[in-house]
């Protein structure tokens, strides 16, 4: 099987970080459930982000909001395929599909997805396997508990420890598996079964989850994190969420997962361009 196409930029190489947009084909996602179901109406915002500079379109068929239910698979499959297939056409593009399915895994892989971004860390069953015989690069993300209860009062002794040990973990496993090490991206997980208190700790702690060897994705784009810190409702966190993104840039991440692709770019060309400055 070749390479992926976005192995290229999967390495952490020199260069500004990559800015990835969010299409969530949802009718109950945090911040734009129910916006983009209809499979025209979603492929003009995917082609909207891409205009404005996303080189990554993340889609997703299943809420992953505290207090969200899982969906069939088929269902799950049926909301993101239709994208899949037509965005990863797209020169210059890399579909990543926001999944724990390995159905969904397996067929929008053959419909020219180029990275599986998986919130569960390919811990649902047969997931690993799954994403194994893709052949895809992957992102795995640390949560603590399940959607359905994750915000229940999570506890951690030590967070920046916890999440650093969880994701190394489950990184080894990928090897094991039989996953490339230069095939594997790490995210926190953000607001997945964190307070917080430990999401600003984790957040500031960037640095030491880089240190694990691996890119970093980092998604706070109008997160819950944003509202508590700031008092300001979903539709108002935009400030904060590009404040986050100039943090994460500064601490190492290589690629923002965001709703708000042209600002966000701004951001990470202004860092960048002084982190490059000679």
């Amino acid at each position: 099987m070749e390479e992926p196409t976005a192995q290229a930029w999967l390495v952490a190489t020199p260069g500004q970080p990559r800015v990835m947009g969010i299409l969530n084909i949802t009718p109950d996602s945090f911040s734009d459930g129910g916006c983009f179901t209809r499979p025209d109406v979603a492929l003009r915002h995917a082609e909207a982000m891409i205009r404005a500079g996303a080189t990554l379109i993340d889609i997703g068929g299943e809420s992953t909001r505290p207090g969200a239910r899982p969906v069939s698979a088929q269902q799950e499959l049926d909301r993101v395929a239709p994208l899949v297939e037509v965005l990863g056409r797209y020169p210059g593009i890399t579909v990543s599909v926001d999944t724990s399915t390995p159905l969904v895994m397996r067929e929008t892989a053959a419909l020219g997805a180029g990275l599986i971004n998986d919130v569960r860390a390919l811990r649902r069953e047969g997931a690993l396997e799954a994403a194994v015989d893709t052949g895809l690069p992957v992102c795995l993300m640390h949560m603590q508990g399940e959607p359905e209860c994750m915000q229940q009062a999570p506890v951690y002794a030590d967070v920046t420890g916890e999440v650093s040990r969880f994701l190394a973990e489950r990184a080894e496993a990928c090897v094991d598996a039989g996953i490339s090490r230069k095939n594997i991206l790490l995210d926190p997980g953000f607001g997945f079964g964190k307070t917080l208190a430990h999401n600003l700790k984790l957040f500031r702690d960037l640095p030491r989850l880089g240190a694990l060897g691996y890119p970093l994705l980092v998604g706070v784009s109008r997160k819950s994190l944003v509202g508590q810190a700031l008092g300001r409702p979903v539709e108002s966190r935009l400030y904060g969420s590009l404040a986050l993104a100039a943090l994460a840039v500064v601490y190492g991440a290589r690629i923002i997962r965001v709703h708000d692709v042209a600002e966000t770019l701004d951001v990470v060309r202004m860092v960048s361009a002084v982190q490059q400055a000679g």
